[in-house]
């Protein structure tokens, strides 16, 4: 056991948070917590690295366990670029290589009797830098920035100028680098995109040490995780599996729960109506019964109402007119911003469908949906809505939203048709009741912008809809209540997102966006997994085809050749011959190289310090090679 918490209580003011929570984790065991926003997830991962204070209990860890903490939001300030940020991480074992490497230079200098206890020392940090992977550190910090999303030229940003969203990759780099013994990591997967998010999985699946996640999403913890601590009603409750087990569980024990709940109200019922039918015979038995039967029920412990999906967001989608069938045409649309982020894009949506364009960051997908909104200039291209189409847009900034409105006043503004009481009953199925309705739009949090913005979806009738990462800042029971929404509304959808779940149950139609082009996958999630991998697996055979092809010398010109002697036709023959082979060998080592780096950028090679240090001394072993190759390829080029 790696860490114990035991009989944990938190309350802010008169809420409980955390009641008597009880729970541990093993060495290299990966656990989740999972709840409804604002159970209080986040605080009992604060309370295990002690940044808050718990009311009574304790949390143990294993004698000289390190703890690595992801908060969600990182305040990054420094004045070093990403790469230099990262690298800082090592730092010991770069001073480790400046140690050898001065040791080295004054070898020569070193006496005879001073050799002996002079290279015991260097052999002993020697060891120590292999075993810190020293010889592979750079290519090590590179793997785990690129694994996270960060392209080369990204390397030399200043970390004080970058994104919320950046910052928080850069401190997860950080973490994944130091490898702590235990990682709690508060949503890791916010603002990594799929293939991110991909690498992540991997990575902490491999990882050594234990990991304790708080997450929304559902494809993440279904791979990773084989315990969930759901925290419900302020109590704590283990359950063994991945998330797909615990939901199943989960639902299993409600029913159960409800039954009992239900079967108490109801025997509750019977004993007040027989407690008061026994006074009103009003004999001095009947009222001593009825007395004994009051002081039963005062002792009877009552069973809480399970939380339903029902108790939840109450969102119905419906449009307001029919549409045609085809809702959206899209004809060689292109943008570009300092660089090109599509082109030349061409679509067809047509009525009844809902259809998840995917991709990774910066491709372009919130500006195209922007495009097709009308809030941002397309370079070349067009745009064309169908017959009776009316567009319904969720923004994730929630731009639409004024700041400095109440959120009662941006529904009565924007729907001034509706009265009072229609608008605090729509708010109240967003669970905005009471004074809350009354908060301005600026104060709220994330998850609270995203329900009103969904409220305003819902009220606008529209017959298609554009969501730009509409599960952001939702709860796992909040995406299913969305999604469901979806499957029953009879417009068009056509959302950006990154949550694979979500998209796997809601989504007809995929639309790939990457190097800077539409692929079309006419099914859900899995359906466009399973495609995708025999498409990039012929795209590679047809590269190494066409790799083939470009690397075979051009065929001789007759006429060139035939004024030639026949001794200089034999030495023409045999210097194309030698080059032929120098491009092939080059060719070969290049293609080597390409795949060491891949494979030093996997997450199952970035913790394996002995294999690192294999192909680093490989990699250069190529590259002294090549150089000589590059040098014979000259001399007979020119030839």
């Amino acid at each position: 056991m790696i860490l114990a918490v035991n009989d944990l209580s938190k309350s802010f003011g008169i809420t409980p948070i955390v009641e008597h929570a009880s729970f541990h984790i093993e060495e290299h065991e990966k656990c989740a917590i999972v709840g409804m926003n604002g159970a209080g997830k986040s605080t009992l991962l604060k309370m295990i690295i002690g940044e808050v204070s718990a009311d009574s209990g304790i949390v143990t860890t294993a004698k000289d366990a390190r703890i690595g903490y992801l908060a969600q939001a990182q305040n990054l300030t420094s004045g070093a670029t990403i790469y230099e940020e990262i690298l800082s991480v090592k730092q010991y074992v770069l001073d480790m290589e400046e140690r050898l490497k001065e040791m080295e230079a004054g070898m020569a200098s070193v006496s005879k009797d001073e050799l002996n206890a002079y290279m015991d020392t260097y052999h002993r940090l020697s060891e120590n830098f292999a075993r810190e992977n020293g010889y592979a550190v750079r290519s090590e910090v590179t793997g785990v920035l690129k694994g996270l999303g960060f392209k080369d030229e990204d390397f030399s940003l200043q970390v004080d100028t970058l994104s919320g969203g950046q910052k928080t990759r850069v401190s997860l780099a950080k973490l994944l680098l130091e490898q702590p013994d235990i990682l709690l990591l508060d949503e890791p997967t916010n603002h990594l995109d799929m293939a991110a998010i991909e690498w992540l999985e991997t990575y902490l699946l491999n990882y050594k040490g234990a990991v304790l996640i708080v997450a929304h999403d559902r494809y993440f913890l279904d791979r990773i995780v084989t315990k969930i601590v759901e925290i419900e009603n302020a109590k704590v409750t283990v359950f063994s599996g991945n998330y797909s087990d615990y939901a199943s569980k989960k639902a299993i024990l409600r029913n159960m729960q409800m039954k009992e709940y239900l079967n108490q109200q109801r025997e509750i019922k019977h004993q007040e109506a027989v407690i008061t039918k026994l006074k009103q015979f009003n004999r001095e038995k009947s009222i001593k019964r009825a007395e004994s039967r009051e002081k039963m029920l005062e002792k009877t412990q009552l069973i809480d109402k399970p939380i339903e999906l029902d108790d939840r967001m109450d969102i119905h989608l419906e449009p307001g007119i029919e549409s045609g069938n085809d809702v959206l045409m899209v004809e060689n649309l292109s943008k570009s911003f300092d660089e090109q982020l599509f082109s030349d894009i061409t679509f067809t949506i047509r009525k009844g469908e809902r259809v998840a364009l995917i991709g990774d960051n910066g491709t372009g997908k919130t500006t195209m949906l922007k495009i097709i909104n009308g809030l941002t200039p397309a370079d070349n291209g067009m745009v064309r809505l169908g017959t009776n189409v009316t567009i319904g847009y969720y923004d994730q900034e929630h731009h639409v939203l004024d700041p400095d409105k109440s959120i009662f006043q941006e529904i009565q503004d924007t729907y001034p048709d509706m009265n009072n009481t229609k608008i605090r009953k729509t708010l109240a199925a967003f669970l905005f009741t009471g004074d809350d309705v009354f908060k301005l739009i600026r104060n709220l949090s994330g998850g609270e912008k995203g329900r009103v913005s969904l409220a305003k979806l819902m009220l606008s009738n529209a017959n298609l809809l554009l969501l730009d990462e509409p599960t952001n800042h939702l709860d796992m029971t909040s995406k299913e209540i969305l999604g469901n929404a979806l499957n029953s509304y009879t417009g068009t959808v056509f959302y950006v997102s990154h949550d694979r779940y979500f998209i796997n149950t809601t989504a007809t139609r995929i639309l790939h966006l990457s190097h800077r082009q539409i692929t079309n996958y006419i099914g859900n999630y899995d359906y466009y997994l399973e495609k995708r991998d025999i498409l990039e697996h012929t795209e590679e055979t047809e590269i190494v085809s066409e790799s083939s092809a470009i690397s075979s010398p051009a065929v001789s010109n007759g006429r060139e050749t035939y004024h030639l002697s026949r001794e200089e036709q034999k030495e023409e023959r045999k210097r194309r011959k030698e080059l032929e082979k120098c491009e092939t060998k080059i060719a070969e080592l290049e293609d080597e190289q390409t795949k060491i780096q891949e494979e030093q950028a996997s997450p199952e090679v970035c913790s394996n310090q002995s294999k690192l240090m294999r192909l680093h001394e490989r990699y250069e072993e190529i590259s002294a090679e090549l150089e000589g190759l590059y040098e014979i390829w000259e001399e007979l080029s020119e030839t």
